[in-house]
């Protein structure tokens, strides 16, 4: 099953590392975001990659391409100009790079990628966000329903810390992550080929009209997801994902 993820998009609220870099290869913990999205696909055996790509999409295809050579053992042949890449870190991914255009909103950046999808279900997501949700049982439950598409539903992620009072007592006290209340569109999607036909073209963006009528034909569901979920929109959200990871914290590393 293919994956593909949106990492096309100027990132204009994290402008601080964007000028130089698409969003996606802003790092947490020394890797691009881009890599801990793709290790937490490849934890479930989702190793069939299709990436869109925009704003600065050369330096995504420059990372990918050189990935194996900088985290291995070389010999390089001066002479011949040949390189062999030894021992190191050898993902068994297949990696299509598809450049989908600089203005091209979301639903037009998936509707571009449909030749390279191989006309099955596949999944959908964001460069920008991580999690620690269960792939395997996302699937199971798009599968269960039938309808076209499955989103992951999130509680979005709290600014401030939680109280509980009785009266005017704190019975208790949080500085937990996420809200409790209220769901979002946390991405993580699982998608049927039918989708395309609710596409126009690069000006739709697939979280307005295609979805908005997908809900009203009743193909459109949610998977509840109750744990960890964290979106990169600000210099703030990289440093919190940043400071879990050095810490040995962070939740969605579920890879070993």
């Amino acid at each position: 099953m293919k994956v593909a993820i949106l990492a096309g998009g100027v990132g204009t609220r994290l402008v601080e590392e964007t000028e130089v870099k698409p969003k996606p290869m802003v790092e947490i913990g020394g890797k691009p975001i881009l890599w801990h999205i793709m290790m937490h696909y490849n934890h479930y055996d989702f190793k069939d990659f299709v990436i869109a790509l925009g704003y600065k999409g050369e330096v995504i295809k420059k990372y990918m391409v050189e990935y194996c050579s900088l985290n291995s053992n070389l010999t390089v042949d001066f002479k011949s100009g040949d390189v062999k890449v030894h021992d190191g870190v050898k993902p068994e991914w297949t990696v299509d790079l598809v450049d989908t255009g600089i203005a091209t909103l979301t639903g037009g950046r998936i509707k571009r990628l449909a030749p390279h999808l191989g006309g099955d279900t596949f999944r959908v997501t964001w460069g920008d966000g991580v999690s620690d949700v269960n792939l395997e049982e996302l699937l199971k439950f798009h599968r269960s329903h039938g309808k076209l598409v499955t989103l992951t539903a999130v509680h979005p992620p709290a600014r401030f810390g939680h109280l509980d009072l009785s009266g005017d007592q704190i019975a208790e006290f949080s500085e937990k992550p996420q809200t409790r209340e209220g769901w979002i569109n946390g991405a993580f999607f699982v998608v049927e080929p039918g989708v395309f036909d609710y596409i126009d073209g690069d000006d739709t963006q697939w979280e307005k009209e295609p979805l908005e009528k997908l809900a009203r034909d009743g193909q459109l569901m949610a998977y509840r997801h109750t744990s960890f979920w964290q979106c990169m929109d600000t210099l703030r959200d990289k440093h919190l994902l940043d400071d879990l990871w050095q810490e040995g914290n962070a939740p969605w590393k579920t890879w070993s």
